[in-house]
């Protein structure tokens, strides 16, 4: 029968053997899809930005993403992403998921994060890294504060 392993690896995966070998314990109630696209992020903790970074995501589901960044993100903050999406709206227009959610682990430079909240919006042209993090935060302290209410 399987025994679970008191190890757990960088992002918290817990791990079961059976004698020959380890196998990985799904403990997510989606499925996960390996998706790598580019992600941007700011972080809010205690009514402040705290990070502004970019990245790539390693895998994604409707409530959760997983991606490598040079940030260290504390535990519980709030998060707002920006994924570009690998489809074009009419074969043509470029697409990006936006999400809100909270940072579940970080370490090593890999991030888990819910995503709570999402839509997708579309993209005229290339944002730069600059815009991104001068865009005002406004939606992101909205949604953090309708959680911290509910």
């Amino acid at each position: 029968m399987f025994t679970e392993l008191n190890n757990t690896s960088v992002m918290g995966e817990k791990r079961m053997e059976t004698g020959k070998a380890e196998i990985p314990v799904e403990r997510r109630a989606k499925k996960r899809f390996v998706m790598e696209r580019g992600i941007r992020f700011r972080v809010l903790e205690q009514d402040k930005i705290i990070a502004v970074g970019s990245g790539k995501t390693i895998n994604l589901s409707s409530n959760g993403v997983a991606f490598v960044t040079d940030h260290e993100l504390p535990t519980g903050a709030f998060i707002e992403l920006s994924i570009a999406w690998p489809a074009l709206l009419e074969n043509r227009c470029p697409l990006q998921l936006i999400g809100f959610g909270r940072v579940l682990r970080s370490a090593e430079g890999r991030v888990a994060c819910t995503i709570e909240q999402y839509e997708f919006r579309t993209l005229a042209r290339a944002v730069p890294d600059c815009a991104w993090s001068a865009r005002s935060d406004q939606r992101l302290r909205r949604w953090a504060e309708a959680v911290a209410r509910a």
